[in-house]
């Protein structure tokens, strides 16, 4: 298998759009669960769900700690909300009950690792999310913890489940690999794990679970910052959330990530730009694309 694959272009993701009627209501364009944040790290959660809102989707839930949702409350009035917990098993019935009111569930920028409600979580997600994506604390969570998760990942399409995203970057990666990261040792993982591998770099690669291959080349180091890679996580789960499925969703949300932050690189330069700059840009990455 080519290490590059196919390359992921304008044309092949203005074919993507999926249907939006004029004549629709929020319900009709999905729901997605954003399931991030923690008392520490409360802009992962703001910036994972404010990229969701701007995907399309019609509605956006954020799951988090009562730390975690203050300023998102402030910030993000759009966004619904919906706090954990204080116990495992209570914070576990509450994330049953969301996952049937939504269509896809985002997990893990932001996520506290060494909370036992975290670890419940990111299971409860792969056990019954329907359309899943998965990325920082919760892959994390994962490679810690494969003899248990890694099997329940690779069994989802057994179980009438899509495919989960999963979105390391190269550290993440090799977390989860415990070997070096190499394109054959990427595939394989996708393959036997029956996921959509977005291997987040300077050239983002996209291994499916049906032995293929997507690229896109970067070169933006305004991209290179704490914050990117939870943009694009919403980005996903918007797009899972609106029907379409992961493979399209992947392939789709990088290359409007990329090209928004091409945007925001043009504007502000690449050394200052941010990612509230990216996520300001993606509506010009939108219109351009025919979406």
């Amino acid at each position: 298998m080519s290490t590059e694959g196919t390359v992921i272009t304008e044309q092949l993701v203005r074919e993507m759009a999926p249907v939006r009627d004029d004549h629709g209501h929020k319900n009709d364009f999905g729901h997605v669960l954003v399931c991030a944040g923690s008392e520490f790290m409360t802009g992962a959660l703001q910036l994972c769900a404010s990229s969701a809102l701007r995907s399309g989707v019609g509605l956006v839930t954020a799951f988090s700690t009562k730390e975690g949702l203050e300023p998102l409350k402030v910030n993000q009035p759009c966004a619904l909300t919906a706090a954990w917990e204080e116990s495992v098993t209570a914070t576990l019935r509450k994330a049953s009950a969301l996952i049937k009111k939504t269509t896809a569930v985002a997990v893990g920028p932001g996520l506290d690792e060494s909370d036992p409600r975290s670890k419940a979580l990111v299971e409860e997600f792969l056990l019954e999310a329907k359309a899943l994506v998965l990325d920082a604390g919760a892959l994390n969570i994962i490679a810690k913890n494969k003899e248990e998760l890694m099997p329940i990942l690779a069994s989802r399409k057994e179980r009438g489940l899509l495919p989960a995203v999963l979105t390391p970057h190269v550290g993440e990666m090799r977390r989860l690999l415990k070997d070096e990261v190499t394109p054959e040792a990427c595939a394989k993982f996708a393959v036997d794990n029956c996921c959509l591998l977005v291997l987040k770099d300077n050239k983002t690669l996209i291994y499916t679970p049906h032995d293929t291959c997507y690229s896109i080349q970067g070169d933006n180091s305004g991209m290179a910052k704490g914050g990117s890679g939870d943009v694009l996580t919403g980005l996903i789960g918007g797009f899972l959330a609106q029907g379409i499925k992961p493979c399209n969703a992947g392939v789709a949300a990088v290359y409007m990530h990329s090209k928004a932050g091409k945007y925001a690189a043009t504007f502000f330069g690449k050394r200052c730009m941010l990612p509230t700059d990216v996520l300001g840009s993606l509506s010009q990455a939108f219109q351009e694309t025919g979406w």
